[in-house]
């Protein structure tokens, strides 16, 4: 509980936004969520620049988001994080390194003014094109949690080929926002 209010108040962030989880690999979500969609979608969309949100399970430590029944989860498309998670006992607690509201970053040299509240600052590289702007979009966050659906929650990087993959290749349709 305490590691999940210094992420908060770090970075200025109305406790009411849910964060969402990072995970290693895709076979690790069913832990910690319920999955009602093919295991085939989560793997055409992780580990990639998208997160999925999904009703959360019994695992999932409470303390995380207890306002709301579903959680965000991610499996990067960087070998550095997903080494860090799957060395990790639980799910990371995942934001991007910025204050709320401000562009995201893609290396550490970007976010140095938060490096005296922080504990550790690992450098595991750039975690995306610095010199792309959608990059800086931030992943793109579905609501899977509705059967048969998807509702866009932030458009993201990977809005076009996400949406394209549930809607042809799944057949969902677009949920009320």
């Amino acid at each position: 509980p305490r590691a999940v209010r210094s992420i908060y108040g770090l970075k200025g962030r109305n406790g009411r936004k849910p964060l969402a989880i990072c995970l290693g690999d895709v076979e690790h979500i069913y832990r910690y969520c319920h999955v009602n969609v093919p295991d085939e979608l989560l793997r055409d969309l992780l580990p990639g620049p998208v997160t999925l949100v999904l009703k959360r399970s019994e695992e999932l430590n409470k303390d995380l988001n207890p306002f709301t029944s579903l959680v965000g989860v991610r499996v990067p498309n960087h070998p550095f994080i997903r080494e860090l998670a799957r060395a990790c006992s639980g799910p990371l607690a995942l934001t991007s390194a910025n204050i709320s509201s401000q562009a995201s970053t893609l290396t550490v040299s970007e976010f140095q003014d938060l490096w005296p509240q922080l504990s550790l600052v690992i450098d595991g590289g750039p975690i995306g094109d610095v010199q792309s702007p959608e990059c800086r979009l931030g992943s793109t966050v579905v609501d899977l949690s509705v059967s048969g659906k998807y509702t866009v929650i932030r458009p993201g990087c990977a809005l076009q080929s996400t949406v394209e993959i549930l809607r042809q290749k799944y057949g969902l349709v677009p949920g009320s926002s």
